[in-house]
């Protein structure tokens, strides 16, 4: 591609370059700190390409996390506007399961080949190259383009944004890959911890100890019938799996078969719908596994392994879902996997997520972003900037 010549405008390269730029910077976010990078490189890259287009900038250290930042950087002046919203950090890999190095962007087969290519590094360059087109020009509300840090570990990054207030704006779409098609909706997730504990002894006396394997069998039945509750109560048909589903992941108890279990611990996975209080399930949980606990005389821990996403949803008649639907020819809809957007309906932003590429592609080897998305994926960008910060 050829790169702008305008004034102020051709500071930053091309979109291939600045996809191959991004890809070549390791940003991944884990919860294992032998793969966890700091995303300072992508964060300070991002910068420097928007400032000469005439972006303000401020780099914000997310608090307790030392390497992890997040980018706002707002074109023009006003108390609306629009925000374009990416995370900068990817999930680990396996390079043995890749044809090509995951930190090299290759072409091939009308694809772009890369870590980040489609979750979501590639939002960013189109989200510049749209950017372009306004460097200098007037705009009645500002340009908000938002790098995040660890969406794809602890959301942390999107979290100490909420409770700085920052930014400011009216309208935020989050470039996650729905194939250029806006979505409303989506599930939250919960991920918990429950620990029994009780006393081992001989098995062939069930006087000498507590088995806390007895007390988790019939708290699973417990959280089973939850589930059965939730399912009956709580249905929505714009989702490919209509109920709130709850998974019994993992199970760890006892050493030997002639051993009373002294110790159960179950993780499991609750994904509740819009409209569900992450805090009331929780709390649904713990009346019905409290007091078994307390009649079988097990100690108790219950916790969430991490804080958990909330459900999302943005109403079907807000502006700017009606306006994504009138550009692209798609209906808003909703999808299993979740994002930031939460967090950024905190700050007030009426919220929709659309980007290009596919979630099929995402945490997979071999991660693509198809180019048949990129031309129509910096077009669609360049007429909500139009709608929303030039037009007001």
């Amino acid at each position: 591609m050829t790169q702008d010549k305008r004034s102020g405008a051709g500071k930053a390269p091309g979109i291939q370059e600045m996809m191959a730029q991004l890809v070549a910077l390791p940003s991944i976010s884990s919860a294992n700190p032998d793969w966890d990078h700091s995303n300072e490189a992508v964060v300070r890259t991002l910068a420097e390409w928007l400032e000469p287009l005439g972006f303000e900038t401020e780099m914000l250290p997310v608090p307790g996390m030392p390497g992890k930042y997040n980018l706002i950087a707002t074109l023009g002046r006003g108390d609306g506007g629009l925000v374009l919203s990416g995370h900068t950090d990817t999930v680990p890999y396996d390079d043995k399961r890749w044809q090509s190095d995951p930190f090299k962007l290759t072409e091939r087969d009308g694809r772009w080949y890369g870590l980040g290519t489609c979750d979501m590094k590639g939002f960013f360059a189109l989200a510049i190259e749209a950017a372009r087109e306004f460097a200098g020009k007037p705009l009645k509300q500002p340009l908000i383009i938002l790098a995040t840090a660890d969406e794809e570990s602890s959301m942390n990054g999107a979290k100490a944004l909420a409770e700085a207030g920052k930014p400011k704006g009216r309208y935020a779409v989050i470039g996650e890959p729905t194939g250029l098609r806006p979505v409303r909706m989506h599930k939250g997730i919960m991920m918990e911890r429950l620990v029994f504990e009780g006393q081992s002894g001989h098995s062939s006396d069930p006087a000498l100890g507590n088995n806390a394997l007895e007390g988790m069998q019939e708290a699973m039945t417990e959280l089973l019938g939850l589930r059965r509750r939730w399912q009956e109560e709580f249905n929505n048909s714009q989702f490919q799996v209509q109920v709130p589903t709850l998974n019994l992941g993992c199970i760890h108890g006892g050493d030997n078969p002639n051993r009373i279990c002294a110790r159960c611990e179950l993780h499991f996975d609750l994904r509740p719908l819009p409209g569900m209080k992450m805090a009331e399930l929780r709390q649904s949980i713990l009346d019905r596994i409290q007091p078994l606990a307390q009649r079988r005389g097990l100690a108790m821990t219950f916790e969430p392994l991490f804080d958990g996403v909330p459900p999302f949803e943005t109403a079907a008649d807000s502006e700017l879902v009606r306006t994504c639907e009138r550009l692209t020819g798609h209906q808003a809809q909703a999808v299993a996997f979740a994002t930031e957007a939460p967090w950024l309906q905190q700050l007030d932003l009426e919220t929709l997520v659309m980007g290009p590429g596919s979630i099929d592609q995402a945490h997979q080897p071999d991660e693509f972003l198809d180019l048949s998305q990129v031309k129509p994926g910096v077009e669609l960008l360049k007429q909500l900037i139009q709608r929303f910060c030039v037009d007001g």
